[in-house]
């Protein structure tokens, strides 16, 4: 697999970013250093994106104790746990040969780590045999703090094909999002997108919009829709604990003075309490985030 697929390098090109792009693509590998390897082993947490059994793609959380995700290898990571019953993730993170995305993001102290693969069943949890692992800068992550963990929890609590009310609150409310994207044969990726509450507008129940702001110019999931519009959303409310899943499509608008934004299309959705659940704090806002009408920081 390369750095990139034409789906990435037609986005840079028309950006004019590729040498740049080239540059940064350079700390794309397989490997998993000692460095990566320690700060996974202190993660409570693991964004999945994947594909379910009906090509759905969905974005969903795993939580533990520390040291439930950890390198078992040079380019290999085991998680210990799962998906409770009824989460779109379940079955394909119990399914080996599942394409997956993996993004590790500490709130304490802004970093991120991405790591992308094949999946492995294994006892008590899944394996996954790295493809790509990188590191990104802490643009948009707001700062939070783990307050509580709780061990029950319903599990899904509805489902639906366009947002309630309730939800669309929660979209807009949102300061963090995270995405999975694809491009078949390059596998699955999991993104994260910040900004200030309303960043995300809901122009209607089944249809959203966000900004694309500037990032490290791999361009990864607006070439990855490039090549396909399946797309999963996961908001997570960080301080309840619940998961707001979306599945649905997406592309991307570019402005004739060089904004981008990205469009959604709503086909699914699933809302969640999982058990063992982390709550944490109100968050401190990035210094990057772009202002928003209305928005105020804190």
């Amino acid at each position: 697999m390369g750095r990139y697929h034409q789906g990435s390098l037609a986005v840079q090109e028309r950006v004019g970013v590729r040498e740049l792009a080239e540059h940064v693509g350079r700390s794309i590998g397989a490997d998993i250093r000692d460095v990566a390897a320690a700060f996974l082993a202190q993660q409570p947490h693991l964004v999945v994106g994947a594909a379910d059994g009906a090509g759905r793609l969905w974005a969903s959380l795993l939580t533990g104790a520390p040291g439930f995700v950890r390198a078992t290898g040079p380019d290999r990571i085991r998680v210990s746990g799962g998906l409770p019953e009824g989460d779109p993730l379940a079955g394909a993170l119990a399914t080996a040969g599942t394409r997956v995305g993996t993004i590790s993001l500490d709130p304490r102290t802004r970093r991120r780590m991405r790591l992308n693969g094949t999946l492995a069943v294994a006892p008590g949890g899944f394996a996954v045999a790295a493809e790509q692992v990188f590191s990104n800068c802490p643009k948009y992550l707001q700062k939070r703090q783990p307050l509580e963990l709780v061990a029950d929890g319903p599990g899904v609590v509805r489902r639906g094909d366009a947002l309630t009310p309730g939800q669309e609150r929660a979209v807009r409310a949102a300061d963090t999002f995270f995405v999975a994207t694809t491009a078949e044969a390059d596998g699955v990726d999991a993104s994260h997108r910040g900004g200030m509450p309303g960043f995300v507008e809901v122009l209607s129940p089944t249809e959203l919009l966000w900004p694309d702001y500037a990032g490290n110019a791999m361009f990864l999931t607006l070439g990855n829709l490039a090549a396909d519009e399946r797309a999963g959303l996961l908001f997570p409310d960080w301080e309840g604990g619940g998961l707001l899943q979306l599945s649905g499509r997406a592309r991307t608008e570019f402005g004739a003075d060089g904004s981008r934004a990205v469009r959604f299309r709503v086909e699914a959705v699933v809302e969640g309490l999982h058990p063992g659940r982390l709550r944490w704090s109100t968050p401190e806002y990035s210094p990057a985030n772009p202002p928003h009408r209305g928005s105020t920081t804190r």
